[in-house]
């Protein structure tokens, strides 16, 4: 996969959209309720309200899947992290509950920002086509989870069908793409187009999470005009490996 933007100028252009990116997103019909339907489908299984759990919200942005974790599981301490100081910035000057915290880091450098497991899960949204090593983080996401954590991924992964790349070729051109060089993120959107038809279908990515030793991988849809464009998918760290304890 051979992406526009990389690393740190990947960082840089999320810097300059934060100041419209809670504009622009809220425009996409279904946006939030989504997030809100994938933090639901990682929180089957645990404790009810998320009492006494440690959540992981890797590539966490302005906080709009921080508030999908903070509803569904609103008894649980939540590390929101995100490589981009502007995107993190907005996230932290909103109003958060008690156990809710942002760390800037990349999701390659988590341990040496002090982001230490273990983890009872970790949601991940619009984050992995977007990473330069999509297996090592999977690897790195694994290891944070204690047995048996859960995690869960949010993501524009296509399904597959010709019709779902069109779809998704002719919001970006003919809608995302425009507005966002008005304001002047014109390259960072580009970069959202090509990123998600390079990257994984939805069963491949299912499949990198198998190959990483996850289990109890699903690939659920989502409703709307994204239905074979953004997917929830979930897994699971065993809790046993080998036969013994992981």
């Amino acid at each position: 996969m051979t992406l526009l933007l990389r690393d740190e100028d990947l960082a840089t252009a999320f810097d300059h959209a934060a100041r419209g990116y809670d504009a622009l997103v809220a425009a996409n019909p279904g946006y939030h309720a989504h997030l809100r339907r994938s933090a639901r489908r990682l929180g089957l299984g645990l404790p009810r309200r998320g009492e006494g759990l440690r959540v992981l919200d890797l590539g966490c942005g302005t906080g709009a899947s921080t508030a999908a974790l903070a509803a569904v599981l609103p008894g649980a301490r939540i590390v929101a992290v995100d490589a981009s100081a502007g995107m993190l910035e907005r996230a932290a000057a909103k109003p958060w509950p008690d156990g809710v915290t942002f760390v800037r880091a990349a999701a390659e450098g988590l341990a040496g920002a002090g982001v230490e497991g273990p983890f009872d899960a970790v949601f991940a949204a619009y984050l992995f086509r977007n990473v330069s090593d999509p297996d090592g983080v999977l690897t790195t996401v694994r290891d944070l989870l204690a047995p048996g954590g859960r995690l869960g991924v949010h993501e524009y992964t296509l399904g597959g069908r010709r019709v779902d790349r069109a779809v998704w070729t002719a919001v970006c051109r003919g809608v995302v793409q425009p507005v966002a060089t008005v304001l002047g993120d014109g390259e960072l959107y580009r970069h959202l187009h090509r990123s998600v038809v390079e990257f994984d279908t939805a069963d491949r990515f299912a499949g990198r999470l198998r190959a990483t030793g996850f289990d109890a991988v699903r690939v659920l849809p989502l409703p709307g005009w994204q239905t074979g464009i953004t997917h929830t998918i979930v897994g699971r760290r065993p809790r046993t490996e080998n036969g013994a304890e992981a």
